[in-house]
């Protein structure tokens, strides 16, 4: 299918996609990452070490708070205190 689909293209398309995942993860500030790692294996964070890998590779430098906020949209402890429930307390009441 992505075939058809020119390589600059597809990069763009990829890129597209791929920030609208970060904006919609953005704007989902009730979902916790603990979440995400049990639903889907991945979460922010995880995203953020990809992100600096990717980047490495072409020769950028980010440490992993930079690479954090360019995720999170804001510094990760920023974002914790404003958005991060206490995981002991989320797991309370939830199906075993």
């Amino acid at each position: 299918m992505t075939d058809q689909i020119p390589r600059d293209s597809q990069t763009e398309i990829e890129a597209a996609a791929f920030r609208k995942l970060v904006s919609h993860l953005r704007e989902h500030t009730e979902v916790q990452n603990l979440d995400l790692m049990n639903l889907a294996g991945f979460c922010r964070n995880c995203l953020s070490k990809w992100y600096r890998a990717e980047a490495s590779e072409r020769g950028f430098d980010l440490s992993d708070p930079q690479a954090r906020e360019i995720i999170y949209g804001m510094p990760y402890e920023d974002w914790k205190a404003a958005y991060q429930t206490d995981a002991k307390k989320d797991l309370k009441g939830r199906p075993q």
